[in-house]
C-alpha cells in the first residue's frame, strides 16, 4: 500500500468535490464537469491501490 498514492487520490477526490461545487454555485458546466472527472480518477486511484494490497495480501 502506497499511503503517498492513496493521499494524492483522496486529495484529488477533494479538489474535485470542490471544483463540482463551485460550477454549482456560479452555474459553469465545465466546472461542474471538470470536478467529477476529477473525482472519478481519484476514485480509479484508489481502486488500483485496492487491488495493489490485494496482491500483497496473498503473495505474503
Amino acid at each position: 500500500m502506497s499511503i503517498e498514492d492513496r493521499a494524492k487520490a483522496t486529495g484529488k477526490n477533494i479538489e474535485g468535490a470542490a471544483q463540482e461545487a463551485l460550477g454549482n454555485v456560479t452555474g459553469d458546466p465545465k466546472d461542474k464537469a471538470e470536478g467529477k472527472a476529477k473525482q472519478a480518477q481519484a476514485q480509479a486511484g484508489h481502486a488500483v491501490e485496492d487491488v495493489k494490497d490485494e496482491i500483497k495480501k496473498k503473495l505474503d
